[in-house]
């Protein structure tokens, strides 16, 4: 058998020595070729177009919105929300931190500055101890709430708490009344309390009231401090001699 006078193959520039690189992509196949591209790791970078329009849908689920062409806001990068709600690191800091004490815990308010503070002593005694009693020299060992009760009953149920006290050698209480915004005129309780703290029943018994701090209920509440035995003009004549 004779060769053939041409070779099988055809390379018309094998001659041609032209570098190519190792890395470049291959092409896409050309249209009507009946060979289907085998799936490779770079052909999912082939469709550009189609890559940008899944990217774009992703980020309008996600609530992102693109910017209009040819704006630049280089400068709100990096900013979050939390930092925007920062005080300035000036004099208004120092005001936003007291407000921010005074909302949480009381810290800075003065029940004792305030039109709804009330105070009272009893017979012969200093208006100093008003001042300790609403200070917190004095700890408190019963307490009573009136809410939802009116005048009359409040009035009772004061009577039967500060026996009870008494009957137990308990000196320093607190009573809850509220303050009454919800009257139409005075507060009503706030009132009751203080009638009858300073009534004859009661006054022999007192050597203070106040109102409570804030911790405690505030002008919506009065701390009582009792004697251990009744006042008696008798008695204040014999120490003063």
């Amino acid at each position: 058998m004779t060769a053939p006078l041409f070779p099988l193959t055809f390379n018309p520039f094998e001659n041609i020595a032209v570098p190519v690189s190792k890395k470049s992509a291959a092409l896409p196949p050309a249209a009507g070729d009946s060979a289907a591209p085998k799936a490779g790791r770079g052909d999912r970078f082939l469709d550009v177009e189609a890559e940008r329009r899944q990217f774009l849908d992703a980020m309008r689920r996600e609530g992102v919105k693109p910017l209009d062409e040819g704006r630049s806001d280089v400068g709100a990068i990096g900013r979050s929300p939390a930092a925007a709600l920062c005080p300035p690191d000036n004099g208004a800091s120092e005001a936003f931190l007291r407000l921010r004490k005074l909302v949480e815990m009381g810290e800075g308010f003065n029940v004792s500055e305030t039109p709804e503070y009330m105070e009272g002593t009893g017979c012969s005694v200093p208006s100093s101890y008003a001042w300790r009693l609403h200070r917190g020299d004095f700890s408190i060992q019963a307490f009573i709430d009136l809410h939802g009760m009116n005048a009359q009953e409040a009035k009772t149920a004061v009577d039967a708490f500060l026996k009870e006290a008494l009957a137990k050698g308990k000196r320093a209480v607190l009573i809850i009344h509220g303050r009454g915004l919800s009257s139409r005129a005075e507060p009503v309780l706030k009132n009751s309390v203080r009638a009858r703290l300073t009534s004859r029943a009661w006054k022999k018994w007192l050597i203070a009231f106040s109102s409570a701090q804030s911790f405690d209920g505030g002008a919506g509440a009065t701390y009582v401090l009792l004697r251990e035995r009744p006042f008696s003009g008798k008695s204040a004549k014999r120490r003063g001699n």
